[in-house]
């Protein structure tokens, strides 16, 4: 009979590598390698934009912004991944699985949006180089 991920009252039951524990080891190390950089990359773009003052202009400003949603989306998938593939336990209930869905489906809106308003940005300081700052900046 096949395996197939199976639905229960307490919640989901995940059987994606369960038949080959070797392949599970190799994709947790290559996530969790994965993870840590996406976290180290992303918290280092945070820091250098906010600790240099060069750096305090719209475009770094939304950059660390899509630093952040990066961090946000990463933090509220992967550890779940790495939990089943490395857990004793392969599941998820209903209400984490639905609250995971909601938190990474409006993270990817709110990126979208972000890289929306980014492309606007450098479409201004490419195109009307000398209008950018009334632009990009009313009050001045």
């Amino acid at each position: 009979m096949e395996e197939n991920n199976e639905t229960h009252e307490e919640g989901f039951i995940l059987l994606g590598f369960s038949d080959q524990p070797q392949l599970e080891i190799i994709l947790f190390v290559v996530v969790l390698l994965s993870y840590l950089l996406a976290l180290v990359g992303n918290t280092a773009i945070i820091m250098v934009s906010s600790l240099d003052s060069k750096l305090h202009t719209p475009m770094y400003f939304f950059l660390t912004n899509l630093s952040f949603l990066d961090l946000a989306f990463t933090n509220s998938i992967v550890p779940q991944l790495l939990w089943n593939l490395r857990g004793p336990a392969k599941t998820i209930t209903t209400t984490g699985c639905v609250l995971q869905l909601y938190v990474s489906l409006s993270l990817c809106s709110t990126k979208c949006v972000l890289l929306t308003i980014m492309a606007f940005d450098r479409y201004v300081a490419v195109c009307r180089p000398f209008n950018y700052m009334t632009v990009m900046h009313p009050l001045f």
